[in-house]
């Protein structure tokens, strides 16, 4: 099969399509023949030598989020069937041509979903629900502030916040792609960032003390803005580290507002943890999707064998949407 490995961390440039021997399932596995993979800024990470894989998880192939057809069953096996559309999360490997993956943690694709689309679903979606409500709490009425709303997590946290009776208030740098993000994912507010106290923009769309939940993408130097806009109890989810990965607070506001502040990764879960939660997409968000009120926001498909112009179109910061790979072969 093919794949693209990483020939010595670096630019773009290291991205290369080699040769790999076609892997066999073991008990409980299953041999994906992928379609798609999304391209992810951890990928970039990796390439540069900057966020190496979990224990156990080949180093030098990429790729987070994948789509495709079971090929291959293991033993033992008896979720799915040969021939049926599957994604899912890995912590690493879905730039290839086949994937081997346990099958409780695949995720069947839902009806009418094409699979160069379900590329890009299970990452944005199962990290902005597992942030939004299983960490957050995030509750039907609730207000929650998304940074950066123009993110592929801040595109599915706007939909989902307004697929769950919340409402969401999106932030981003760039105003146009900012009002971008807002019609196609639905937030009900947006703030540019810079533009002004963050917490003064939440409070005046909401009507209220501030935002149950932020959602933070950006990391670094943001985090007693974060606590600022978050109300009395509120909670801040760290997912990502965009600005850096040095902060200070006060925590003396931090007690006395009684607020939380939790941090989170998908990569680095363990099989049990990945399981539980490809079950409960299937349970809560497979039917948004069939019904057409969840949707993935697709920016633009490259060939596999073109990942490393994928990745340099990623690091322009130009894209509103996921970037996914398609394997033509």
């Amino acid at each position: 099969m093919k794949v693209i490995a990483i020939q010595g961390h670096g630019g773009p440039d290291v991205l290369q399509l080699v040769d790999r021997e076609l892997p066999a399932p073991g008990r409980g596995e299953v041999r994906v023949e992928v379609r798609a993979a999304g391209v992810n800024r951890a990928d970039l990470l990796q390439r540069q030598g900057l966020y190496p894989p979990p224990p156990g998880v080949a180093a030098d192939v990429p790729g987070l989020e994948y789509a495709g057809t079971v090929a291959e069953l293991g033993p033992g096996c008896t979720l799915r069937q040969l021939g049926d559309p599957v994604m899912g999360l890995v912590a690493g490997g879905a730039y290839a041509q086949s994937l081997l993956v346990h099958e409780r943690e695949t995720i069947a694709v839902p009806e009418a979903l094409p699979l160069a689309a379900a590329a890009g679903v299970p990452e944005a979606f199962l990290t902005a629900y597992r942030a939004l409500f299983l960490e957050g709490g995030l509750g039907a009425g609730d207000w929650c502030v998304i940074r950066a709303a123009t993110s592929g997590v801040g595109l599915a946290a706007g939909q989902l916040a307004g697929a769950f009776a919340a409402q969401a208030l999106g932030t981003g740098r760039d105003a146009q792609r900012l009002a971008r993000a807002a019609a196609t994912a639905g937030f009900a507010a947006t703030h540019v960032e810079g533009s002004g106290p963050l917490a003064e923009a939440v409070r005046a769309h909401s009507g209220g003390p501030g935002a149950a939940v932020v959602l933070d993408l950006l990391g670094g130097g943001h985090l007693q803005e974060n606590l600022q806009a978050a109300a009395e109890e509120g909670t801040v989810v760290s997912v990502g580290l965009l600005a850096g990965t040095q902060d200070r607070i006060d925590l003396g506001a931090l007690l006395m507002r009684r607020q939380r502040l939790i941090a989170m990764t998908m990569r680095s879960l363990p099989l049990e943890r990945r399981i539980a939660l490809a079950r409960l997409f299937e349970r809560r968000l497979s039917p948004l999707f069939a019904a057409g009120r969840l949707k993935p926001t697709i920016d633009r498909h490259f060939p596999l064998a073109d990942a490393a112009e994928a990745h340099r179109h990623m690091a322009q910061n130009h894209h509103l949407g996921k970037l996914i790979l398609i394997n033509t072969g």
